[in-house]
């Protein structure tokens, strides 16, 4: 989301099989826009059919409200993120919830996972200047947690690094598939 002073908010990491554009099929436009970080194929959609699928196909209408709610759930714990939790639990948090997501996706070998995503990405996520995160996530390397470098995730113990990021490990609720 870019502010009128040219800064920006993360709100999101899109994962393979994600469904983007919800809100300009509801509202008529998205307020925010999609930065790639690899090559990505889309699916498009013809917005106006949003309403016959919801009529005509009822069970890919739920389908795309479970994904809807799912998004707000997130959206809700990132936001109690920035507010309560310290830099440390933050990219703690935020680590648990890429590795997990990664992880039902089945994008993790031996702990570890691609994550093209940049650590300036993950300051404009949550709220921290990118110095912060830098030395927060170093941290997390010393503890043994975690590590994140060449785009590269690896957790070394996530029950820890959850109990730090104080998040429980709930695993992923496998999605529809649309």
């Amino acid at each position: 989301k870019k502010l009128m002073n040219g800064q920006r908010q993360v709100i999101n990491f899109v994962f393979p099989g994600d469904f983007l554009g919800l809100q300009a099929g509801l509202l008529g436009e998205m307020s925010h826009s999609v930065e790639a970080r690899t090559h990505m194929r889309l699916c498009v959609f013809d917005r106006s059919e949003v309403w016959s699928l919801f009529r005509n196909h009822p069970s890919r209408a739920f389908d795309i409200t479970w994904l809807a709610a799912v998004e707000e759930h997130f959206l809700g714990e990132t936001l109690a993120t920035i507010g309560q939790r310290t830099a440390l639990q933050s990219v703690a948090w935020a680590m648990v919830k890429l590795f997990l997501r990664g992880r039902s996706l089945g994008m993790v070998t031996n702990n570890h996972m691609s994550l093209p995503f940049t650590q300036r990405d993950m300051a404009d996520a949550l709220g921290l200047s990118l110095v912060h995160t830098n030395k927060t996530l170093s941290k997390l390397k010393e503890l043994q947690l975690a590590s994140w470098a060449d785009k590269r995730l690896q957790i070394n113990d996530l029950d820890e690094l959850a109990k730090v990021a104080l998040t429980t490990v709930e695993e992923v609720t496998p999605r529809p598939l649309l």
